[in-house]
């Protein structure tokens, strides 16, 4: 897959480069934004760490990271990629998630989910977009099963934290059937955040 621009009204998901790191960084810098992570985003070379295995993993067909760039500032706000691409089977995920808590409960996370959901199914021809989250993040949780993403179970000690925590996931989906209903809803609270 090559990389892609998704523009939304407040959100712009733009293809991640080594260039994004410094900025990535900055809004990376409140520490609750890794309590649920896999790394701990002590200095700018777990950053570059981060970045460099997100593009490794993009040569490899596996991966499509961006840079989300919030378009009433034009700054990076956070980032998020499809990951776990297989075509084969049209399916993938959306994960490595996250943004400055200046934007957390704005239309940017919605946004971005709509933009990413409707290039899936409609320009990719996924059949299944999931997403996990960890079992203790339930504001995460929430917000997945607010997009209309059925909760299908957890996947007990599926991996291990940076700080040895061993977490449980939560896995989510939305079916190539269920997106046009899915699809209605996120416009709908889109509309209601202009």
């Amino acid at each position: 897959m090559e990389p892609i621009r998704l523009k939304g009204k407040r959100a712009e998901l733009i293809p991640l480069e080594p260039v994004h790191i410094n900025d990535l960084f900055s809004a990376a810098a409140s520490p609750e934004i890794w309590t649920f992570m896999s790394v701990d985003m002590k200095d700018k070379d777990v950053m570059e760490s981060v970045v460099e295995t997100a593009l490794h993993q993009q040569k490899l067909g596996a991966e499509m990271p961006f840079t989300v760039i919030d378009t009433d500032t034009g700054r990076a706000v956070g980032s998020t990629r499809y990951l776990n691409i297989s075509e084969p089977n049209k399916t993938l995920e959306i994960g490595w998630t996250w943004y400055n808590p200046s934007v957390w409960r704005t239309r940017i996370n919605t946004e971005c989910k709509y933009l990413l959901l409707s290039h899936a199914f409609e320009q990719l021809g996924m059949n299944r977009v999931q997403f996990k989250t960890d079992l203790r993040n339930i504001r995460s949780q929430n917000a997945i099963a607010r997009l209309g993403a059925k909760k299908e179970g957890v996947l007990r000690n599926d991996r291990i934290m940076y700080d040895g925590y061993i977490r449980s996931s939560v896995v989510f989906s939305i079916l190539k059937q269920e997106w046009p209903d899915v699809k209605l809803r996120l416009e709908a609270f889109l509309e209601q955040s202009v």
